[in-house]
């Protein structure tokens, strides 16, 4: 499988964050509007959390949703001008701080609950942070929505690892993708188990055009 590194996430975000956050706000994104939006929403209500930390925030549209329904949040995120427009548009607590600063400890705040939702996209860095959330009491609970293992697998081999990234059905505004680390849902489930979390529920919200899995989500308790 090709080799990539966390690094270059980091960079191919930067490069896009004027297009995602266009394709966000426009609605653009049809999976999200048909499913994941209001999942991650749902998953993060049900389990009543007072404030929530946004790990890889964005341009900050899930913090606007939870913020409308009484739930403080603080929204972080590496890339400063995804911030920059989530202050733009609310005026909540956002902070930049990448994932290495948050694994070393620096990130400062804590909440009832950590929420990443399709911000886990590297190999050591996701490994790190989860470590850190769990170890430096930064929440007690865990929500993860990534791309549904199984579905994102497509031909390849079910390995965990890392694959090329692909911007296939966005606008042509958006260049240089984002390689990724594959992870299985047995790799999900170590991953969870060796950075001190208990898993509590796993849920596969179903897009019903396709009638197929959209995501897949994580709802785990510190251990």
């Amino acid at each position: 499988m090709a080799r990539f590194n966390d690094a270059e996430i980091v960079a191919s975000w930067s490069r896009n964050a004027q297009p995602w956050t266009k394709a966000i706000r426009e609605k653009t994104i049809p999976s999200r509007e048909r499913v994941t939006n209001q999942a991650i929403v749902d998953a993060v209500l049900e389990t009543s959390p007072k404030s929530i930390i946004d790990i890889g925030c964005g341009e900050g549209w899930l913090c606007r949703a939870l913020a409308a329904m009484s739930v403080y949040t603080i929204g972080v995120d590496a890339i400063p001008e995804l911030i920059e427009q989530a202050r733009a548009a609310h005026a909540g607590d956002y902070q930049v701080i990448s994932y290495e600063e948050i694994a070393s400890g620096a990130l400062g705040a804590t909440a009832d609950a950590a929420i990443c939702n399709f911000s886990l996209l590297g190999e050591s860095a996701t490994l790190n942070v989860l470590a850190e959330i769990s170890s430096g009491a930064v929440a007690t609970t865990l929500i993860i929505q990534t791309l549904h293992p199984v579905v994102a697998c497509g031909n390849r081999p079910y390995v965990d690892g890392w694959r090329e990234g692909s911007w296939k059905g966005f606008s042509s505004d958006f260049r240089d993708p984002a390689p990724w680390f594959f992870r299985t849902i047995e790799g999900w489930l170590r991953l969870l188990a060796e950075t001190g979390w208990q898993l509590i529920e796993l849920r596969e919200p179903i897009d019903p055009e396709t009638l197929r899995p959209a995501s897949i989500i994580f709802i785990a308790r510190k251990r």
